[in-house]
């Protein structure tokens, strides 16, 4: 009698997630802005965000627009609902590689693992890796969108950078090296406010499908964009934002929480959960609103209430 398959591995994502302002006062509060979502994280076995602001002390403010830094004390928050961060970003440097190096250090106090940052430029490149019933994830993250200052140095702290080639050695070492079943790469890229991704964004993500990633996911626009498949694989341009006060239109203050069920074959479904965001930066869930949700073999993205698949 042959042995019974194994029950998938699921893999919540949320998108951008600042901790500052309002956020970071309801925490100072004794609140918690992720707590409407608390279900479908503590559901998942892997749960992650990507981490929009530094969390730090210190460090001097960067000449930038917006320029993001919540206080440490939001991290034991982070750390009730999720495994780790994403780090790629281009706000994570917001006040220099110092806040950078210390964020780095609270967040392993902390026990939260994180992707795409490190003190070195090996360190930012490296996976986490994480493993669950028998299998063995790499999940990775890179920032596209500038300023490149944030970049890890050979010996200086920062982010991993998307440059094609080194993406795609780093696809290849996750199986080779670090012996991984699935690849997930993290990408914050695209422009801004456009509901469906550019060509830039379509042609690396094929590339990386090419050179074995299972899945690709997307933020940056701060609004969703399209969902599709290459290769029977899914490839999520963009989950919007989430935790974020600066929102500017409608668009902005829509994100989904994805969710990925996923086997030694890879992902075999995917369904969104919608977030609506209001004027101080705090997402509720919204499960009556239609989102995309896809399963393997299908052969387009369709739509489904959060949790009901069709």
């Amino acid at each position: 009698m042959a042995a019974a398959a194994s029950p998938p591995v699921t893999l919540v994502f949320a998108g951008d997630t600042t901790l500052d302002d309002d956020a970071g006062a309801l925490i100072e509060r004794g609140g918690d802005p992720l707590a409407d979502f608390s279900a479908l994280f503590a559901g998942a076995d892997v749960r992650l965000a990507n981490l929009e602001c530094v969390v730090a002390t210190r460090g001097t403010v960067g000449s930038k627009i917006y320029t993001f830094r919540a206080h440490p004390r939001v991290l034991p928050v982070l750390k009730k609902h999720l495994d780790g961060v994403t780090l790629a970003n281009n706000h994570s440097g917001d006040f220099g590689r110092e806040a950078f190096a210390e964020m780095l250090g609270l967040l392993q106090k902390a026990g939260l693992a994180q992707a795409g940052g490190g003190l070195n430029l090996s360190q930012a490149h490296a996976p986490w890796i994480v493993e669950r019933r028998g299998l063995r994830i790499a999940l990775l993250s890179y920032n596209e969108f500038m300023p490149r200052s944030f970049e890890a140095g050979h010996d200086t702290p920062g982010v991993a950078w998307s440059e094609d080639e080194q993406v795609v050695e780093d696809i290849r070492r996750a199986r080779t090296v670090h012996r991984a079943d699935l690849v997930i790469p993290f990408m914050h890229w695209g422009w801004e406010n456009e509901g469906v991704a550019n060509a830039r964004q379509r042609l690396l993500a094929r590339k990386m499908i090419d050179a074995g990633a299972d899945a690709v996911i997307g933020g940056h626009p701060h609004v969703t964009q399209d969902i599709e498949h290459y290769q029977g694989k899914p490839i999520v341009y963009s989950v919007g934002n989430f935790v974020m006060k600066e929102t500017d239109n409608e668009h902005q203050r829509q994100g989904w929480v994805l969710r990925l069920e996923m086997d030694q074959q890879g992902v075999r479904a995917l369904d969104t959960h919608v977030a609506r965001i209001d004027m101080q930066g705090i997402p509720r869930r919204d499960p009556a609103t239609p989102s995309p949700c896809w399963q393997r073999g299908e052969a387009a993205v369709g739509a489904c209430l959060a949790g009901q698949r069709r």
